[in-house]
């Protein structure tokens, strides 16, 4: 990143204006005032009343959002403020992006076409991108997500996997960690028991880590039994995990570290990073929500954008 590039703000978008979103950018303002003066707040917007001259993006003329009622307004604002955020970054506005959380079905309704976050700032920016995660104890970078499990094996292609351990490395890389141990979980129980509960890993994914770990990446595993793999990086064996699919990883980081895990958008142009929950509509206006992940968003973005 340029050093003029530094100096330009990080955009911060509201997520579905019924949930927890707003309420947790506006306690985290509150809480980093200075952090927070360094940030863009997108989207519709309305006046923050603990930060005289600072807007937060939970409403519009005419519009009142209902904690834990989400409406067809409120995805639309959502999308809004994705769009301005991912303008904003392509026209040198915002040097990164932190979301808020959506709600994926009913932004569907109005128009969203795309899974995720992930996929739409793909869409906006170029890129083939790539889903990780940072928490304070777990380093997760996903091969596959947003698709059905039974698509998972046609989708481990040679240049998802090998995708996957390079943004690893460069996940851990941005925390300092050079050569960098990257543990890699097998797709089948057991990391496929050689080939007697699968042969995926015998005949496909291990020869390609050996590739891999002669060329570039010698502190790169082999494939591993995913039932042991977070077990072994909690105590220190590893820097960073690569998990075959979605709640591979995920259950593990969520059942640990629900409220301080980032999810990171790796292989944009620019950086994406939000925390790793969801609207939480249970709990949206009761002012019960946990700030960590989302100041941990922030922190991350900065980080990975060289602030």
């Amino acid at each position: 990143m340029t050093e003029e590039a530094k100096f330009k703000p990080v955009a911060i978008t509201c997520g579905d204006p019924s949930g927890v979103g707003p309420e947790i950018i506006e306690r985290w303002a509150a809480q980093y005032p200075d952090l927070a003066n360094e940030c863009a707040f997108v989207g519709p917007l309305i006046w923050c009343a603990d930060l005289p001259g600072k807007l937060i993006p939970v409403g519009r003329p005419g519009f009142e959002a209902i904690p834990g009622k989400p409406t067809d307004t409120g995805a639309k604002i959502a999308m809004e403020a994705l769009e301005e955020a991912a303008a904003g970054c392509s026209g040198g506005r915002f040097s990164a992006v932190v979301t808020g959380p959506i709600n994926k079905e009913r932004m569907a309704k109005v128009g969203f076409a795309y899974p995720g976050h992930t996929e739409f700032f793909a869409a906006r920016w170029g890129g083939v991108p790539t889903m990780a995660f940072s928490g304070e104890k777990l380093r997760i970078v996903l091969a596959t997500w947003h698709i059905p499990l039974m698509s998972v094996g046609s989708a481990l292609t040679r240049e998802c996997i090998v995708r996957a351990v390079e943004r690893a490395s460069i996940l851990a890389a941005a925390y300092s960690k050079d050569s960098p141990r990257i543990a890699v979980c097998g797709l089948n129980p057991h990391a496929g028991e050689a080939g007697i509960l699968g042969t995926e890993e015998r005949d496909f994914i291990d020869p390609l880590l050996d590739e891999l770990r002669a060329e570039k990446f010698p502190n790169l595993s082999k494939c591993l039994p995913p039932d042991t793999v977070f077990e072994r990086q909690l105590r220190g064996e590893f820097d960073v995990s690569v998990a075959m699919y979605h709640d591979q990883g995920l259950g593990p980081l969520k059942t640990l570290e629900f409220d301080s895990a980032v999810n990171i958008t790796l292989g944009l142009p620019y950086v994406r990073t939000s925390p790793d929950h969801g609207t939480a509509y249970n709990i949206a206006g009761k002012g019960t929500a946990s700030i960590r992940s989302f100041a941990r968003a922030v922190e991350t973005a900065r980080i990975l954008a060289g602030m």
